[in-house]
């Protein structure tokens, strides 16, 4: 009994139809399935980026808006960053393992 049901579902040319549509939609088509997947992981890539570097400028805006207003700040990040010293003094640098 269950193999002449068997049968009738394999003979049956709508699903037969059916799936080889869809094994053709997820493998061989232009726009199969399997590439628009991975064009959306790289667009969801891209779109963090995005917002990552836009959030970047606007810190970078703000640090540059404070040194350019405040001599004091201008001195402070070149020491910090760029090891800078005034002549009469001497600069260790101690490094943390």
């Amino acid at each position: 009994m269950k193999g002449k049901y068997l049968i009738r579902i394999i003979r049956n040319k709508y699903l037969i139809t059916f799936l080889a549509v869809s094994v053709w939609l997820l493998v061989f088509d232009q726009h199969n399935l399997i590439d628009r997947y991975k064009t959306y992981k790289y667009l969801k890539n891209i779109v963090q980026d995005t917002v990552h570097y836009h959030d970047k400028i606007i810190e970078d805006k703000e640090i540059i808006q404070q040194l350019e207003t405040n001599t004091e700040n201008l001195e402070k990040f070149a020491r910090e960053e760029y090891l800078m010293k005034a002549e009469d003094e001497d600069v260790f640098i101690i490094k943390k393992k």
